[in-house]
């Protein structure tokens, strides 16, 4: 088992940022990669960020390039989403996720981020 908890949402204004964090428990050696997805209300979830564990390759959704960064700390088997120059669009619940090496997801809670105009 995996447990994922997610920290640093909260309220911002137009242009500020925010850095999220996600930090790993239980069988954390199993992990292949992690990210962060994101879901405004009625919208689908959609992939924001994730990289690979060890390779620490990293992709981003479209509106995510230039603006956001994935990086992760193994020691403390923390990511973390560094989120700059945010827009009212980027409101949405933000979730982190794990995929280990048997292809099994895990979630975390969600944290609410808010940006206003």
């Amino acid at each position: 088992q995996v447990q994922l908890m997610e920290s640093g949402g909260g309220l911002v204004q137009a242009g500020g940022s925010l850095r999220l964090s996600c930090a790993a428990s239980g069988i954390v050696f199993s992990i292949n990669a992690m990210g962060w997805y994101r879901q405004a209300p009625g919208k689908q979830r959609e992939l924001v960020a994730s990289m690979f564990r060890r390779s620490g390759l990293t992709s981003y959704a479209d509106s995510a390039k230039g603006r956001f960064t994935i990086s992760g700390d193994n020691a403390k088997n923390t990511v973390y989403l560094q989120m700059n120059n945010l827009k009212p669009e980027d409101t949405a619940v933000y979730y982190c996720t794990s995929i280990d090496s048997a292809g099994r997801n895990y979630w975390g809670q969600g944290t609410q981020v808010t940006v206003s105009s």
